[in-house]
């Protein structure tokens, strides 16, 4: 593996010693991207280190551009440059709800291409899925580190796909004292495949919350990452929130009222800049609430997390490409060393 004291030059010659720079580029499958091994501790490490350095303005990460081929569907293209990890490139990718009933696929596609920052040339073309899945679920962790209530007993979940699965299967990496995990989907199956996908790596209890007024009055810390709605579809009343509650969001504001937001004591958002033209995109009819500030900031000692068991606290973060490029960097890295992979003419 390339030594982490390498300068940008030196790491490049690395990397051209496995691929020819410019002449060829690697292909990594999605299979092939899951088998590399790359932990859930570095995955978690990496995406914190993304966040930090983002909010610390030391990357470059122009807010997400999107099409929108059909209803509560889009795709979005998400570029990114670290220096100081040479790590650059794009993802490429989609969400689709509908893909399940219709094709018999999962909502989430995409790929990422990775670059050479030094000539611009691409040198891997990778399933960007993967990255999608475990960086999110890796946000959500980082997040109720801390913003959530640490010796919380029950945590619920909102929507049992493929980020469902990942932030259950963490979730213990934070709330470390968890005696029964909420679940909620409004596919059923859903919720019985991740129950059978995800209790035996849990030590907590995994249950079908009966509803979510249920979830909310019983869990401190809930997560959501379900459907994108272009217009929001609240399911949890303000009522049922109360003080102490923790609500770590993946899909917007999709599931919860416009008053929750307002009278949160602390509303962080990943990237403001994203967010803003996400307003802009018709995503927030009712306009963000006071923003206290990035999730990247808490995460980097330059704001205070949660400072009382009273305060209620929303971190809402739709998923930045500096996470994406951050990871793909380490796992391309991983395969040039393994030798996965094809080798692919440009």
């Amino acid at each position: 593996m390339p030594d982490s004291n390498m300068t940008s030059l030196e790491y490049r010659d690395w990397v051209n010693g496995k691929i020819k720079i410019n002449q060829e580029m690697l292909q990594l499958s999605q299979k092939e991207v899951r088998g590399l091994g790359l932990s859930t501790d570095a995955i978690i490490d990496l995406t914190e280190k993304a966040m930090i350095a983002y909010s610390k303005k030391e990357v470059e990460m122009p807010a997400k551009i999107g099409i929108h081929p059909l209803k509560d569907t889009l795709m979005h293209a998400m570029p990114a440059y670290i220096p100081k990890d040479f790590a650059c490139g794009l993802k490429w990718a989609s969400c689709f709800p509908a893909n399940r009933e219709r094709f018999g696929y999962d909502q989430t596609t995409g790929i990422l291409v990775f670059n050479d920052h030094e000539s611009g040339s691409p040198v891997c073309l990778m399933d960007a899925v993967y990255i999608t899945e475990v960086r999110t679920a890796a946000v959500a962790v980082a997040a109720v580190k801390k913003l959530g209530n640490l010796k919380a007993k029950r945590f619920g979940m909102v929507g049992c796909g493929v980020q469902g699965n990942a932030q259950v299967a963490l979730i213990e990496k934070a709330l470390k004292e968890l005696e029964e995990i909420l679940i909620i989907d409004v596919y059923a199956p859903a919720m019985d495949e991740l129950i059978k996908r995800q209790q035996p790596n849990v030590k907590a209890r995994i249950v079908k919350a009966a509803s979510y007024e249920e979830m909310a009055k019983k869990c401190d810390v809930i997560c959501s990452a379900a459907v994108i709605k272009e217009k929001p579809d609240p399911q949890f009343r303000d009522e049922w929130i109360r003080p102490g509650h923790t609500l770590v969001l993946s899909d917007c504001h999709t599931f919860f009222e416009d008053a929750t937001f307002k009278r949160a004591d602390k509303y962080l958002l990943d990237s403001i800049e994203q967010h803003q033209l996400l307003v802009h995109y018709g995503y927030y009819p009712f306009g963000l609430p006071k923003i206290y500030g990035e999730t990247g900031e808490v995460l980097g000692g330059l704001k205070p997390g949660r400072e009382s068991a009273s305060e209620i606290i929303v971190s809402n973060n739709v998923g930045m490409a500096v996470e994406d490029v951050m990871i793909a960097r380490r796992l391309f890295d991983l395969a040039l060393e393994k030798g996965v992979g094809r080798k692919m003419p440009l």
